[in-house]
């Protein structure tokens, strides 16, 4: 990966949309050497996709939380269907898995606070393993999917 490769990269995490054109433009090399290079990264799994972003709020989602879940139980089939559960979950923004305590930081979204208590009581609460869950409310969204420093 060279600078023009990491100038490529760059311009798409600020804008997905941009142009072979205007990539040319910022790079200094040709639309065509632009958009094999875009391809190349993504083959090589450096780009692992291109997303559309909403605005939660705007399509009735007003209350964010972070969720954090603590295990009773840490087995591998535990986990792996804690973890299968979660991501089927459509309010669920993001999850990751940590070291130590909490074993779960999760993202949701939720229309209200009702609607959260009946996400956390109905489904979190009830994934497998859970001892305890910690929630959080969001105030305000400060970085969103920053983009990753090259």
């Amino acid at each position: 990966m060279d600078e023009v490769d990491r100038k490529i990269l760059s311009l798409v995490q600020s804008n997905a949309r941009i142009t072979a054109a205007e990539l040319a433009h910022q790079t200094g090399a040709s639309s065509s050497t632009c958009l094999r290079r875009l391809r190349g990264l993504e083959r090589d799994k450096v780009i692992t996709g291109f997303h559309t972003r909403l605005d939660p709020a705007a399509v009735g989602y007003g209350t964010q939380v972070i969720a954090f879940i603590t295990l009773d139980r840490e087995d591998r089939a535990t986990v792996a269907a804690l973890e299968d559960r979660l991501a089927a979950l459509p309010q669920v923004l993001s999850a990751e898995r940590l070291f130590g305590d909490p074993d779960f930081l999760v993202r949701v979204v939720a229309r209200d606070l009702a609607d959260y208590q009946r996400l956390r009581d109905e489904h979190l609460s009830e994934l497998p393993g859970v001892a305890r869950i910690t929630s959080t409310l969001v105030m305000r969204e400060i970085v969103r999917d920053g983009p990753i420093p090259l």
